[in-house]
C-alpha cells in the first residue's frame, strides 16, 4: 500500500480525491499536510476493510468502487446498514470518539480502491483544521440519520415502498449494485426484487 505520493497513478488519485464530500472542503495549503499521511489501497470484492469488534480503525476515502457497512449477530445473520460509493467516505469515527469496539464491518462490494489513514492520525489533523472537523462532522451525522432513516423504512413500507424509495435516494447506485447485495439491503428475496423490476418498481 504506497503512499499517495509514491503512488504511481498519483496524479489522477489527487484529482480524484479532490471530489470527496469532505476533502473537496481543504484549502490548498492543507492539502501537503494531509498527503503524505494518505496510503492509497485496492481491496478485491468481498474483502473486509474493518471488522466488527475491532478497536484498530482508519478513515476511508472511497475514489473507485462501492463499499458496505454490515452489522452481524452472534449467530451470523447479517444486515447491510449503508453502501457507499466514489467521493463518499466510511469511517469508525464515532466508536473513535466513544472508545468503544466498532460497531459494524466495512467491506468490498465491488474492487475498490480508497486513500486511508488510521484514526488517530485523522483525528489529529481534525484537531489541527477545526473548518474541516465541521465539515466532516457533519457528514458523519448526516451519515448516521441515512442509517436510522433506512432501519426505520425497513419497518414502515412495504416492499415495493423500500425498492421506490432506494430508487429515488440512490439512483446512481441502483444499477451498479449485485442483486443479491440490494436484495439483502431492503430485507426482500432476490426474486422479490427480480420481479418488482419486472414491474418497473426500480
Amino acid at each position: 500500500m504506497p503512499l499517495l505520493e509514491r503512488h504511481p497513478e498519483a496524479k489522477i488519485v489527487r484529482l480524484q480525491l479532490r471530489q470527496n464530500l469532505v476533502l473537496k472542503h481543504l484549502e490548498p495549503a492543507q492539502w501537503p499536510e494531509l498527503e503524505p499521511l494518505l496510503e492509497v489501497a485496492d481491496y478485491p470484492k468481498g474483502e473486509r476493510l474493518e471488522h466488527q469488534g475491532d478497536r484498530s480503525m482508519e478513515q476511508y476515502f472511497i475514489i473507485d468502487g462501492i463499499l458496505k457497512r454490515v452489522v452481524s449477530n452472534a449467530r451470523g445473520k447479517e444486515m447491510i446498514l449503508r453502501f457507499a460509493a466514489e467521493s463518499d467516505i466510511d469511517t469508525s469515527y464515532a466508536a473513535w470518539r466513544l472508545k468503544t469496539p466498532i460497531p459494524y464491518s466495512i467491506r468490498a462490494v465491488t474492487r475498490v480502491r480508497v486513500a486511508k489513514l488510521s484514526m488517530p492520525r485523522w483525528v489529529q489533523f481534525l484537531e489541527r483544521h477545526p473548518s474541516v472537523k465541521s465539515v466532516f462532522e457533519f457528514e458523519i451525522m448526516k451519515l448516521m440519520s441515512e442509517v436510522m432513516a433506512h432501519t426505520i423504512t425497513l419497518h414502515l413500507l412495504d416492499a415495493p415502498g423500500r425498492v421506490q424509495r432506494f430508487s429515488r435516494k440512490h439512483a446512481a447506485l441502483a444499477g451498479r449494485l449485485p442483486k443479491k447485495e440490494l436484495a439483502s439491503y431492503l430485507n426482500l428475496s432476490p426474486e422479490t426484487l427480480s420481479r418488482l423490476k419486472r414491474h418497473g418498481k426500480i
